[in-house]
Formats: C-alpha cells, structure tokens, sequence
C-alpha cells in the first residue's frame, strides 16, 4: 500500500486537493458541496499519478527511477491500474454531483493532465495541459459554489500551472533527455527555466493583486517579496533561483486563497 500511496505523486496531489479545498471555501460552497468537490478533485488527481507512472514504467525501468514505486517494483502495474480505474470511476461520479457543468468542466481538467501524461509532455505544448488543468479548476470549484469565479482566477491559476510544470519538471531533466522527451522547460534548457517560470509567477501575482485589489498595505508587502525573490532566480547562484521560484509559487498559492 506503501508503494501504492508512493505512485501517486502524492505531493503535487494534496497540494491540488488543498488548493481546491481552500478556495471551495472561498466560494461558498456548503459542508455537502465541499466534500464532494474535494473528493472529485482528489480521486482525480490520484488518477493523473497513477496514469503517469503506467504510462511512464518502461522510461523509469530504462533510467533506474529507484524512487518511482512501480519501476522499483514496489508497487505493481496490476495494482496500479486496479486503483487508477477506481480513481476514475470515483472522480466521474464525484465531480458530476457537484452538478453536470462543473463537473464536465472538471472532468476536462483531469482528461488535460491524462493528455500531458499520454504525449504532451514531450512537446512545445507541454505546458498547455497545466494551464488547462490550474486555470480549469478554479473555474470548476466557482461553478459548484457560487457561481461564475472572476475572471482573475482562471487566469491567475493558468500561469501558477505553468509555473509549476517549469519548475516541476527541472529535476527530471536528465532523464527525460535520456528517454526522448523534450517539452517546453526541455526546449529552454537548465539556465532559463527558472527565470522564464519567475516571470510566470510574477504575472501570476500581479493578475491577484490588480483582480482582488486588495489593501495597499498587502499590495506593497506582497510586490516587495515576489520582486526580491524574482532577482534571486536571476542573479543568485546554485540552487537558489529554483528554491526561490517555488517559493514565488507558493506565495501566488497563498495569496489566491486569502484574497479571494
């Protein structure tokens, strides 16, 4: 079950889950709703992880993923499509209860990560799912509360998405070149992805705060951190840049949920 768990990539997942659950509060959704938009976006999200490494078990196996539970045979791909078939059950039924347009919009969020999963990650597009899937979500979790989200929420989520593919993606490099895939942070190179996904992320925060247009107070503070962690990715050296921009993108998490 261990290794099971291990598949889903379950950082990104409850990171996923946690944002969504965070701004169904936001959205008025009542204790019911709530539940259930949690649950369709969990199951979902364990679906993409799954999805992902079934997909990915010949490459792990070819480049000695020791950490990938089914390429190190903690785990087996039997097991692994069992549980991503009930995922995906789970997360049909789930997110059509939150009602038939919000869930159809969600189901296209989770069909965008199984796209990235399927092929486009190893093209120019590979950011696109990410995009689809963040901005998606906030549009699928306005839709299952109060209505319509603004339009900043979309938007602002798209380029979190992206911002996190560039940076998600910067371990993986040397395997991926190694089993032919060449996506988007790929296409850059080592040197530009932290400050390509930097200035992503810094859109991504100015899209929040000229949307929510919160207190001067919080305008001043939270510019003055994204642009002190902006120059870090450009100038600092190592693996600063990298910690830095995920810090960016955190903080773009953060403030989503708390001005919304």
């Amino acid at each position: 079950m261990r290794g099971l768990a291990g598949a889903t990539h379950p950082g990104p997942a409850l990171a996923v889950t946690v944002l969504a659950g965070l701004l169904a509060v936001t959205a008025d959704v009542g204790p019911v709703r709530w539940v259930l938009v949690v649950g369709a976006v969990f199951s979902g999200q364990l679906s993409i992880g799954w999805s992902n490494d079934l997909i990915d078990l010949a490459r792990d196996r070819q480049t000695g993923r020791a950490d990938k539970p089914l390429a190190a045979g903690t785990a087996s791909a039997k097991q692994a499509r069992v549980a991503c078939a009930l995922a995906v059950v789970a997360c049909v039924g789930l997110s059509l209860a939150c009602g038939l347009v919000a869930g159809l919009v969600h189901l296209a969020c989770v069909a965008a990560g199984w796209a990235y999963n399927l092929g486009l990650k190893a093209t120019p597009w590979s950011w696109l799912p990410y995009a689809v899937a963040f901005g998606g979500l906030t549009v699928f979790v306005g839709l299952a509360g109060s209505g319509q989200p603004p339009w900043w929420w979309p938007t602002a989520a798209a380029l979190l998405g992206v911002g996190a593919h560039l940076l998600n993606v910067l371990p993986d490099l040397a395997d991926d070149a190694a089993t032919g895939v060449r996506g988007l942070p790929h296409r850059l190179g080592r040197r530009w992805i932290a400050p390509v996904a930097a200035l992503v992320l810094v859109t991504a925060s100015a899209v929040i705060l000229v949307g929510a247009s919160p207190a001067v107070p919080v305008v001043g503070t939270v510019s003055g951190v994204v642009l002190t962690l902006a120059v870090v990715v450009l100038v600092a050296p190592g693996r600063w840049p990298f910690v830095a921009a995920i810090v960016i993108a955190l903080v773009d998490a953060v403030l989503l949920v708390l001005v919304s």
